[in-house]
């Protein structure tokens, strides 16, 4: 039986997915002070529901308030209060309408933690990031008995999500955050059972899938967001991917989701080098880069590995190419992110024939031609451009939340400014 977008997917636990298109997770920013769900979650996810998805995969939401990756973050940290429960009920509630299903990603950001929010972040080791400005402040390495206590927030988080209407999770062990530094021999110098070998490594991630799935049961998703490769020589590389990955495979996770790239080597929204120091970045591979997907070639060498089911989210544009990755046997489930912001009705009109590719403003979004576009060789410009790219669309998120519409038309620098200035006031009303 030939397997098109429109196919259902059955899950291992038991549970199915109407149909092969996801929403991959991105931040919302839409958390109030104490990072709590608000309305502006349930407007937004409705919308998204309604949009077709089989399944909705949330931004991160955080297991320690202390360290998140933007100030509007939600946080399940400790015991939670009837109105941070009743939040998340609602938010649950919008985001699994129509039988969609809505999946809580959990994270802790680790040393990408903005100095706006905490100015020493904590890490597997006190490397800092190499990029331009002072966005993140030096990291404090983890002790062991902090990293057990990472290790059962997570646990926790998951249980929450679980009680409170969501339907699966998703431990977020890519993108240059906690778990995906401790994989990371280039971050991670440690020389205890947390450092070292793969496996040493990796156990972090392992000991929390574990976690995880004693606390919800055999019966309700789990999955994990694994990088492909950091994209950075000395990281974490395709070849420990795949080791990680077949390890994952034993613990009988419901869906493993390839990406790619960390703040330094952001390959997850298809850009290049951001970092200080551009000689480390490592080549993507020329056949990947001539494809529609950006972590597809990948994928194939870990599909080879595992059993389970796959998830690939990064470039996916038109229904030719997502269909032609399903029918390969390569993945299983097509995660859709940036064109969710312009048009969350894409889903279904993917489905239903009425359009045959998304949105793609991501090729068109710069400060201007020549040197003031993403590639210029000024690494200030550079910045400009990603920074402005990925608040642009940060932007049309919040205005859906506040119950608007996207404003295709909004300029990369407009973007920058006005979003620099919305995380300056959501950071100033968290020290309240």
């Amino acid at each position: 039986m030939t397997v098109d977008i429109g196919s259902p997917l059955a899950l291992p636990c038991g549970a199915t997915l109407k149909n092969r298109l996801a929403k991959g997770a991105m931040t919302e920013g839409l958390g109030d002070p104490l990072n709590r769900a608000t309305e502006g979650h349930v407007r937004l996810y409705k919308r998204w529901a309604e949009g077709g998805a089989g399944m909705l995969l949330t931004g991160n939401v955080q297991v320690d308030r202390r360290y998140l990756e933007r100030p509007g973050n939600v946080a399940i940290d400790g015991p939670q209060s009837n109105e941070a429960i009743a939040a998340l009920r609602a938010y649950a509630r919008a985001g699994t309408e129509d039988g969609t299903h809505l999946w809580m990603q959990i994270s802790h950001a680790g040393r990408q933690t903005p100095a706006s929010v905490n100015k020493e972040p904590v890490g597997p080791s006190d490397k800092a990031l190499e990029m331009p400005g002072s966005q993140f402040g030096k990291p404090r390495p983890l002790t062991g008995v902090e990293i057990e206590d990472v290790i059962r927030r997570f646990a926790h988080a998951a249980t929450i999500a679980r009680d409170t209407g969501f339907t699966g999770v998703q431990i977020h062990g890519a993108h240059g955050y906690l778990i995906s530094e401790f994989l990371s021999p280039d971050v991670n110098t440690r020389t205890d059972e947390w450092g070292g070998s793969l496996e040493n490594r990796a156990r972090l991630l392992l000991e929390t899938v574990r976690a995880v799935r004693r606390a919800v049961g055999d019966d309700f998703p789990v999955s994990v967001k694994l990088n492909s490769a950091d994209f950075q020589r000395g990281g974490f590389s395709h070849e420990d991917a795949i080791r990680v990955a077949a390890w994952l495979d034993a613990e009988k996770l419901d869906l493993l989701e390839i990406s790619g790239g960390t703040y330094e080597q952001p390959r997850l929204v298809g850009l290049d080098d951001m970092t200080l120091h551009p000689e480390k970045a490592e080549v993507r591979r020329e056949s990947t880069i001539a494809r529609e997907a950006y972590f597809l070639e990948y994928a194939k060498d870990i599909r080879a590995a595992v059993k389970m089911p796959l998830m690939v989210t990064g470039g996916f544009r038109t229904v030719a190419g997502m269909n032609a990755a399903l029918a390969s046997g390569t993945m299983d489930l097509v995660g859709i992110a940036r064109p969710l912001c312009v048009d969350p009705a894409i889903p279904g009109k993917l489905l239903s024939g009425a359009a045959a590719e998304t949105p793609a403003y991501e090729k068109t979004l710069r400060l201007g031609p020549g040197i003031l576009g993403p590639h210029s060789p000024i690494n200030m410009l550079k910045a400009l451009n990603g920074w402005g790219q990925q608040g642009w669309f940060c932007l049309q998120i919040l205005r859906m939340g506040e119950g608007k519409n996207p404003d295709p038309k909004m300029g990369v620098f407009t973007a920058f400014r006005n979003y620099a200035k919305n995380e300056a006031r959501a950071a100033a009303a968290m020290q309240r």
